[in-house]
């Protein structure tokens, strides 16, 4: 088999769409989603409908596509320990602080969202959902994973200018941006290195707020702390 071809290029295809959903936040049509796999409708079509055979896709009321219930089952089962301890200290800083916090955790070179959640009282929050993923290289809480990893296990286009900013991240103990991910949305993260987990970050992302970057790291940190303490013992 050539490098780089699928064992199977129709699981490959199936996954995709999933991926597309999950990015997409929206539902989308079948025709949407061909054009975005680049293949035929009818392609498109047999995948969802195995998709939904296994409750992974559903529809709305439309006929639109949509993530089905089955995908939350099967995400709840990743890093279970590391989400039942996490979920309560992320919704205490979420209604706390009034932002949505959330964890991240290293998926190759990316930095993805294993579990979030948005403050109860707030007037608008900024969504993080889970699943969501950018480039371990931006961001804040990709930063905090950088601080957790030697340098040549970095992707190899991490920017001259970024060793400066997760070593400044390093001795602070915790790792800001600024329209690095979204545009005018602000991050504060702080490393969650636990023993057998991949390295790991808690962060809060927000549009404006009175606190400062020092004040919102203490706060993560306690937590961090306090979910480090539950599973390392």
């Amino acid at each position: 088999m050539p490098e780089g071809t699928p064992a199977s290029q129709t699981l490959s295809r199936g996954i995709r769409i999933l991926e597309v959903l999950a990015d997409a936040r929206i539902p989308l049509t079948i025709d949407e989603i061909a054009v975005r796999l680049d293949v035929h409708r009818s392609v498109a079509y047999r995948l969802l409908r195995t998709l939904e055979d296994h409750r992974l896709i559903g529809r709305d009321a439309s006929g639109a596509v949509t993530l089905g219930p089955r995908m939350a089952a099967l995400a709840a089962g990743v890093a279970h320990d590391l989400q039942a301890e996490a979920i309560p200290e992320l919704t205490a800083i979420a209604n706390e602080l009034g932002m949505t916090c959330f964890l991240g955790v290293l998926d190759g070179d990316d930095c993805i969202t294993l579990a979030s959640i948005e403050p109860r009282h707030a007037i608008a929050s900024v969504a993080q959902r889970p699943g969501a993923r950018h480039p371990v290289t931006v961001g804040a809480p990709g930063k905090a994973i950088l601080t957790q990893l030697p340098i040549p296990q970095w992707p190899g286009d991490a920017r001259v200018a970024l060793h400066a900013e997760v070593d400044e991240a390093r001795v602070r103990g915790y790792a800001t941006s600024h329209d690095e991910v979204i545009p005018t949305v602000q991050s504060v993260a702080v490393p969650l290195a636990l023993r057998g987990q991949r390295p790991a970050a808690i962060a809060v992302v927000h549009v404006a707020t009175d606190l400062d970057d020092a004040e919102i790291a203490a706060r993560l940190r306690r937590s961090a702390a306090s979910i480090r303490e539950a599973l390392d013992g």
